[in-house]
C-alpha cells in the first residue's frame, strides 16, 4: 500500500463512530435504567476490542503476508488507550466523583478494579512512547521491549472483564480464547519458526 492516508482516515472515522453513538444514546436516554453504568461498560468493551485488534495485526500480517497492516497498528493501539481513558474517567467521575481516598479504598476492596487499573497503567507508557520521536529516543530494541507490555495489558483487561461479569461469562471467555490464540501464535513462531510462509520480525511502525 503506497499511500495509507485514506484508509487511515477511514479507520479514524470508524474508530470514533462508537463514541458518537454512545453520546447520542445517552442524549436520547436509550441506555437503560443506569446510563452511567452503560457508559462505563461500553467504553471498557471498546478499549478491549481495540486492544485485541491491535494484537491481531502481527498474526494477520505474518500469516497472509499483509505487511501494509503494520501501518494501522499504532492507531488501533491509540484507540484502545483512548477508550481506556474514557472508561477510567467514567469510573473516577461518575462512580467516585474524583474522591481519591475513596478510589484507593475501592481498589483495595475490589480486586477486579485493581486489575483494571493495572491494565491501564501498562497501556499508559505505550501511548506516551507511540510517537516517532520517542522511538528514536528509546531506540528500536528498547522500544520493542517496552511495548511488550501490551501483552500484560490485554491479559489484565480480559481478567478484569471476566471478574466484572457475575453471571454470563461467555463474552469474556470468548475474548480470552481469542487472546490465547493471538499470544499462542507469537509463542509458536518464536520457538518453531517455519522455513517458509512467514517472514521475520515486524518493522517498527513509522507512520
Amino acid at each position: 500500500m503506497r499511500d495509507p492516508a485514506f484508509p487511515k482516515l477511514l479507520l479514524l472515522v470508524n474508530g470514533l463512530v462508537p463514541l458518537v453513538l454512545l453520546l447520542w444514546d445517552l442524549y436520547r436516554r436509550r441506555t437503560g435504567a443506569n446510563p452511567l453504568e452503560f457508559a462505563t461498560h461500553t467504553t471498557g468493551m471498546l478499549a478491549l476490542i481495540f486492544l485485541v485488534a491491535t494484537l491481531a495485526i502481527t498474526p494477520l500480517r505474518k500469516t497472509f503476508r499483509l505487511n501494509w497492516l503494520i501501518k494501522f497498528r499504532r492507531m488501533l493501539g491509540l484507540f484502545a488507550f483512548f477508550y481506556g481513558v474514557l472508561h477510567l474517567l467514567c469510573y473516577l467521575w461518575f462512580d467516585q466523583f474524583f474522591n481519591i481516598p475513596a478510589v484507593i479504598t475501592d481498589v483495595a476492596k475490589r480486586p477486579f478494579i485493581a486489575i483494571g487499573m493495572a491494565a491501564f497503567l501498562m497501556m499508559l507508557p505505550l501511548a506516551v512512547t507511540s510517537t516517532n520521536n520517542m522511538i528514536k529516543r528509546l531506540g528500536g530494541k528498547r522500544w520493542s521491549q517496552l511495548h511488550r507490555l501490551v501483552y500484560g495489558a490485554a491479559i489484565a483487561a480480559v481478567i478484569h472483564f471476566w471478574m466484572l461479569v457475575k453471571a454470563d461469562t461467555r463474552l469474556p471467555v470468548t475474548f480470552g480464547f481469542i487472546l490465547l490464540l493471538l499470544l499462542g501464535f507469537r509463542l509458536f513462531v518464536k520457538y518453531y519458526p517455519p522455513d517458509q510462509g512467514i517472514e521475520g520480525p515486524a518493522p517498527i511502525p513509522r507512520d
